[in-house]
């Protein structure tokens, strides 16, 4: 096992990977360099977090295209890690024949591309939302099995998994999907190395073994050892990306992986018998709840009964056609008995996604400070920041609700790198 591997954390926010990997084993996974940008926005609060808790890596506060390819080139980086934004990935060639990405956001992707052409790690994970998987809806998987042939293309297998946090003995019911990229020349890539090879097939048996046993996924997130409702996908990915983007078709499931081209991925169902945490075992007691949190305002409780109810609303699009928009109702508060939901970016504001408590007589919202638990950061861990200038400032609530609604459940992180501290050994 090597002493450590260096860590680059692209998009790293307020450093969640970073916790994961270092609650896993402090002294292995040695994250050396971190970048971090909020697109137009002066105020860089999250990388000002991110530099108060770890000022000794190299931190860099500018947009990832902006940093130059000499700076990777002199990286020894070993692994890869981040949660970068979904968006569309499709792809065509300019009248010079080369690549070109539509949409803003989506270059971002081929950064971490580029990232990982220049430094070569030899893992990487990533993070993202789980309608990646049937991005875009007017051509299913598409994103995804561009970016499966990306990584193909520069010599690196995936597996992938959807994974519900509160499913693993997590606070929140958080689905996400974690991407586990390897290269080929590793002992993890030689699991797979016999009938795909030898036979040239691309049949779900083939893969069934480490989709189901071997892989990191499946040691460190156990599944039911069937596809649910025997949903099976398989192909082959050819190598020229944009007949990928125009012609690509099939379902990516929640469950897969992907080597030297050819991919299986099935639906799979958790097995784990560990309990999820309930809302009830990680709010602080209401006698600490400061008094800007606690809901007594009537016309607030009408809102929010109103944003949790069933609705039938009537609207008009914008070429003029009328259609009706519905919504299921939701319990009018949070069960304590119960993880909490997802935390969007709006958490503790007025909205329907917005977590509201009944607690000892009263009606509350979230606390930073439970936001933090429900992703598994320390308390407090948002609380200050470091600007430009090394003063130590305070953050806002609101901001602190933002950066958690933008996290990951820390903890399934730590379970992801201890299974890399078990491929390592």
């Amino acid at each position: 096992m090597k002493k450590q591997l260096n860590v680059l954390e692209l998009f790293a926010g307020v450093g969640g990977f970073r916790v994961g990997l270092e609650n896993a084993n402090r002294e292995f996974f040695h994250t050396k360099w971190a970048n971090q940008w909020e697109p137009s926005r002066k105020s860089q609060d999250a990388f000002d977090v991110y530099n108060y808790h770890f000022p000794n890596s190299i931190n860099i506060n500018k947009n990832i295209e902006n940093i130059s390819d000499e700076t990777f080139l002199n990286m020894d980086v070993d692994m890869i890690v981040g949660g970068f934004p979904c968006q569309d990935y499709s792809v065509a060639r300019s009248k010079k024949m080369e690549l070109g990405i539509e949409g803003k956001k989506g270059v971002l992707f081929w950064e971490i591309i580029r990232a990982t052409r220049l430094t070569n790690p030899k893992y990487l994970i990533l993070e993202n939302v789980d309608r990646l998987l049937k991005s875009p809806s007017k051509q299913r998987g598409r994103d995804f099995a561009i970016m499966l042939a990306s990584f193909n293309s520069l010599g690196y297998s995936v597996e992938w998994r959807v994974i519900n946090a509160a499913e693993y003995g997590r606070s929140q019911r958080r689905r996400r999907v974690f991407f586990f990229v390897f290269k080929n020349d590793t002992p993890q890539a030689s699991k797979m190395n016999s009938n795909s090879l030898i036979n040239n097939l691309d049949t779900y048996e083939d893969f069934a073994e480490y989709i189901f046993e071997t892989g990191l996924f499946a040691c460190q997130f156990p599944i039911k050892k069937a596809p649910y409702k025997n949903r099976i996908s398989s192909g082959f990915l050819e190598q020229d990306i944009v007949s990928i983007s125009d012609n690509f078709v099939g379902n990516i499931w929640n469950t897969g992986v992907m080597h030297r081209g050819r991919y299986v991925t099935i639906d799979t169902k958790q097995d784990s018998s560990e309990a999820p945490i309930p809302l009830k075992d990680i709010i602080i007691p209401a006698k600490e709840v400061p008094e800007k949190f606690i809901i007594s305002d009537i016309k607030k409780l009408e809102k929010f009964k109103y944003l949790r109810g069933s609705k039938k609303i009537e609207r008009t699009s914008k070429d003029g056609y009328k259609y009706i928009f519905s919504e299921g109702g939701m319990s009018p508060t949070d069960s304590l008995d119960l993880p909490g939901r997802t935390m969007l970016t709006s958490e503790g504001s007025l909205n329907r996604s917005t977590h509201l408590l009944y607690t000892e007589g009263v009606h509350r919202l979230l606390t930073p400070i439970e936001a933090e638990r429900l992703q598994d950061f320390p308390d407090n861990w948002t609380k200050f920041k470091k600007n430009e200038n090394g003063e130590i400032l305070e953050v806002s609530d609101r901001m602190r609700m933002f950066f958690m609604g933008n996290a990951l459940v820390t903890e399934i992180v730590k379970m992801i790198g201890d299974g890399i501290c078990e491929i390592e050994k």
